[in-house]
């Protein structure tokens, strides 16, 4: 592993990492309204192998100017440094050249990755020129794909994977494992009309054609400016955790998470279990900490409007946490 093939794939990880940390976080992103196709969720989903578990979208522009995220950084100051270095580096402003981020992950083993792969993509206004020649200085590789040029760079101290940066399209760069960037260019080439009408019958889809994803998409997207949808089953089971920690998690099977960030933050959690028991004991330690919660509360008017905003609900198999967390509490944090 030579210094510039380091600091190519530090620089990819920054990027990556910009990107799902706006994406899953959501207190730093946004963007306002874009044109979607007729399915559910940003255009971009086209590219997401319908095969991913875990799928992640964030209107950047639209939270970045929040008065909310105006708010949290008045009440919670950090140094811009990372920001300027992004800048200099790439020539990405997340103020302003960040719009939306769509994050996938893909649990299929490979022979080079057992945990599975993941990829970002980021929709915005890049200089795809100097991205690009940053990246080939320090170490990437120039491949063609299907007619899409990939940046590829070996992973430090795994030199069997890598990672590929490719501009889909003008404005939308792609992050993340070689094989899912490559599976990303198949899937929208052949997995299914952009419209959202039937996927064809043989060769990749894409995740519009994958009904139980869709559906919990379909249910977030309207009046949110970030969720997230996914099986936990799936994840737990590629984590490799201890017996003792692994045996204590609830029987969760499909999460979802949806926020609205404007002058406050309200959203929703969501998970789905097993069966009715599983659902009844998720409630019982969620009811749990939200007394905790209260109890800790005391006389800090700040933590009491936040716990006084958590509603529990669910059904027979499901477990529902909503919230709504207004100005005021970010007021009184400031106020500390």
């Amino acid at each position: 592993m030579t210094a510039r093939t380091r600091y190519f794939v530090i620089v990819s990880l920054l990027v990556l990492g910009v990107g799902l940390g706006t994406g899953l976080v959501a207190y730093y992103v946004g963007l306002p309204p874009s044109p979607f196709a007729k399915h559910a969720g940003p255009e971009e989903l086209e590219y997401v192998p319908g095969e991913a578990v875990v799928v992640a979208f964030a209107n950047v522009h639209e939270i970045m100017h929040s008065d909310f995220r105006q708010k949290l950084h008045q009440a919670l100051p950090a140094g811009e440094n990372g920001q300027v270095e992004l800048k200099n580096l790439t020539g990405i402003n997340l103020e302003t050249d960040v719009q939306r981020v769509v994050a996938c992950l893909d649990p299929r083993a490979t022979t080079t990755n057992p945990a599975g792969d993941g990829m970002v993509l980021v929709r915005g206004n890049f200089d795809e020129t100097k991205i690009e020649a940053l990246m080939r200085d320090h170490g990437g590789h120039v491949e063609d794909y299907k007619g899409k040029r990939l940046i590829v760079a070996e992973v430090p101290g795994t030199p069997s994977r890598s990672f590929a940066l490719s501009f889909f399209e003008p404005g939308l760069v792609a992050l993340g494992t070689t094989v899912l960037i490559r599976e990303a260019v198949d899937v929208h080439d052949g997995g299914g009309n952009p419209a959202g009408g039937a996927q064809p019958a043989g060769g990749p889809q894409n995740v519009i054609g994958n009904d139980e994803v869709m559906t919990l998409i379909h249910a977030l997207d309207s009046g949110n400016n970030a969720w997230a949808v996914g099986r936990f089953d799936v994840l737990t089971s590629r984590a490799s955790l201890p017996a003792n920690i692994s045996s204590r998690l609830p029987a969760i099977t499909w999460f979802s998470a949806a926020v609205h960030v404007n002058g406050g933050v309200r959203g929703t959690l969501r998970a789905e279990t097993r069966d009715a028991d599983a659902a009844k004991n998720l409630r019982d330690v969620v009811n749990g900490f939200i007394a905790l919660g209260k109890l800790q509360a005391g006389s800090r008017p700040d933590i009491q409007l936040m716990m006084q905003s958590l509603q529990l609900q669910g059904d027979e198999k499901s477990v529902s946490l909503s919230f709504d967390v207004p100005a005021q509490v970010f007021d009184a944090v400031r106020r500390q």
